[in-house]
């Protein structure tokens, strides 16, 4: 068996959590065909538990400690240098001289590295095959949120996404391929970086419909009282911030006008303080880490996913569709995900039509299209048959096209 480098920017457990979903599965995949080596950074204490589980995947492994604050102040070096940010965040020194002794001792002849900044720890020349999964082009996002932001920070948020954006180009010409998470999202790449567009490709998320189905049978998270609207996510996240602010403060009111008895939950660990305040406004409840998001989307009467900020595809879509819940999304929530507005879910293109549409749920549940929902997930999101497309990559010669069309 092969030996393949996994280079993870958060450890890729549990497999049914926010943004680890994609890396655990290509984990648990890539374990299937190689002997899989992995050097990993833990940015959560709870995060500890996991270790076992994952080492029972791999072969040598690295966990390095990050302390987000120690990490912030860190990469503000990058700010007197050509460097981004983001790339001085992740500056190991213990997972550089981890990988050295790990090619001292084994023959690594592959590498997969998930999200760019882990991308700084993988030298020209030393693997017959290098894969990047950037999973969205963060650049991008970067500059969306220098647009949000007031000075300074939208000086620092737009000077990432230049910065990163430079790095980006390099990193796609310097590896066999790169991948992103919908065929948008690399269109988007490949029109950025001209030279590497015949390198660039993705695959689709997937998601666990037997994990995720209605047919489990929770009891309630909530207490008595009205419908519940759901959004679940990480609320640290400035995309999940923004989209439930402006839906308690644009769409909450006219909905409970008209349905006072309506409610809105925010599900999802580790909310801000701007999240946090939201919690004293009238039929909002901030619930913080919960330990299964699957009850509440159960019990909700329909999940919500406001984004006016999004790159990539929303897995919180996915996961309430596949729960055959109704779902209303924002064009910006919909972008990459393969649903018809309509048939599998709603489509509010501003905050009166997103409102209107909440109103219309509440008072007649359209059932046929939880059910819809589901099915669409079930034909579109299977992630055996999605990360299936990588094994080609990783088993292409040297001087092979990079990009094969089942790729693209």
């Amino acid at each position: 068996m092969e030996h393949l480098l996994y280079l993870a920017h958060r450890i890729p457990y549990p497999p049914n959590k926010g943004d680890k979903i994609r890396s655990y599965h290509l984990l648990k995949h890539l374990a299937q065909r190689y002997r899989v080596h992995l050097g990993t950074f833990i940015d959560d204490p709870d995060d500890w538990q996991y270790v076992d589980a994952v080492k029972k995947l791999c072969g040598e492994t690295y966990f390095a400690r990050l302390d987000s604050r120690t990490a912030r102040i860190g990469s503000a070096t990058a700010l007197l240098r050509n460097r981004p940010l983001s790339l001085d965040y992740y500056r190991s020194r213990g997972m550089a001289d981890w990988i050295t002794r790990l090619h001292a001792k084994l023959p690594v002849s592959r590498v997969l590295v998930f999200s760019s900044p882990m991308a700084q720890f993988v030298k020209p020349g030393r693997y017959a095959r290098r894969v990047i999964d950037f999973v969205d082009v963060d650049s991008a996002k970067w500059t969306e949120y220098a647009a949000q932001k007031s000075w300074p920070m939208n000086r620092i948020y737009a000077r990432e996404g230049r910065q990163l954006l430079r790095y980006e180009r390099e990193v796609a010409r310097d590896f066999n391929a790169s991948l992103f998470v919908s065929s948008q999202e690399a269109a988007l790449f490949s029109g950025m970086a001209p030279d590497s567009a015949s390198r660039i490709g993705w695959f689709s998320n997937g998601v666990d419909s037997a994990y995720f189905s209605p047919h489990h049978d929770f009891d309630t998270p909530y207490p008595d009282g009205g419908p519940v609207m759901a959004f679940t996510g990480a609320m640290d996240y400035w995309p999940n911030i923004d989209a439930v602010q402006w839906f308690a403060a644009e769409m909450l009111p006219a909905i409970r006008e008209r349905h006072p008895d309506a409610r809105f939950y925010i599900v999802g660990a580790r909310p801000s303080r701007e999240v946090l305040a939201l919690g004293s406004q009238a039929g909002v409840t901030v619930t913080g880490t919960v330990p299964d998001v699957r009850p509440y989307l159960a019990h909700a009467r329909l999940a919500v996913a406001p984004l006016r900020i999004a790159r990539g595809i929303q897995n919180k879509v996915l996961e309430a569709m596949a729960m055959g819940k109704p779902v209303i999304v924002t064009p910006q929530a919909l972008e990459g995900i393969a649903a018809e507005p309509g048939r599998d879910l709603m489509l509010g293109a501003d905050a009166a039509g997103f409102a209107s549409l909440a109103c219309a749920a509440l008072e007649t549940t359209p059932v046929d299209m939880g059910r819809a929902a589901r099915a669409q997930v079930e034909a579109s999101y299977n992630w055996d048959t999605n990360i299936a497309r990588v094994d080609a990559l990783l088993d292409l010669d040297e001087h092979q096209p990079a990009m094969a069309a089942t790729c693209s």
